[in-house]
């Protein structure tokens, strides 16, 4: 008789038998390798306001971001010149997107009011340069009146903060905004500055510190492992 009609006559008892490495396991929990512990399935859940998160990283609550590893021990210090320039080369690059939208909604405007006669506006520099202030300095009172950062603050992960450690109020942001589309070059006194603040941050006692968290008020600084 083939293998196959051998196996076929055997019964279910029989059968069982002829596999001695697979234990019996209670039947509302599967068929486990002996290796495998039955489990609780409780075990392993996390608690609901726990999010799951890899072993090698604590876990941490859904409304509290994760920071990397790596930015762990620069969380909450004074971010540098090189770091802040590069923010506000991205801001800049926003506002001239910004500026470059008006003038052709500008020019769109002009050529439907009267198409047979249209010609591109001559835009001087010094009128170029005011309205870019406008919009920088309406910008800047906006972002750190509300979250403490601006685009590019967010893409290098920096935040600006007052004095007790919170987003700016709105006066307050106003003056910074103000200070900083008319004196720029005050950002680098943060290389001479001890603190690493602009001569903004100097007088009005602001802070900019690097924050990869979403929320208003970034934790205290996190110490790297070990």
């Amino acid at each position: 008789m083939s293998q196959a009609g051998r196996s076929a006559d055997l019964s279910p008892e029989q059968g069982d038998s002829m596999h001695p490495k697979v234990d019996a396991v209670d039947p509302r929990v599967g068929a486990l390798h002996p290796k495998m512990a039955a489990v609780d399935p409780r075990v392993g859940a996390l608690h609901p306001k726990m999010a799951a998160v890899d072993p090698r990283v604590e876990p941490v609550h859904p409304k509290v971001d994760a920071v990397p590893w790596e930015a762990r021990a620069f969380q909450g210090q004074r971010a540098g010149v090189v770091t802040r320039t590069a923010a506000n080369v991205v801001d800049s690059l926003l506002v001239v997107g910004v500026l470059a939208g008006g003038y052709a909604a500008w020019c769109a405007v002009r050529f439907l009011v009267n198409p047979k006669q249209f010609s591109f506006p001559t835009v001087s520099f010094l009128a170029a340069l005011i309205c870019g202030g406008i919009v920088l300095f309406g910008y800047f009172t906006v972002a750190w009146a509300t979250t403490g950062r601006t685009f590019g603050d967010q893409q290098l992960g920096l935040r600006v903060l007052n004095p007790g450690g919170d987003p700016l109020r709105w006066p307050l942001a106003v003056v910074r905004a103000a200070f900083c589309v008319l004196l720029p070059i005050g950002l680098y006194w943060a290389i001479l500055s001890p603190t690493n603040r602009s001569v903004q941050d100097s007088l009005l006692r602001t802070s900019v510190v690097y924050d990869w968290t979403v929320r208003r008020r970034p934790p205290p600084r996190i110490s790297s492992p070990g």
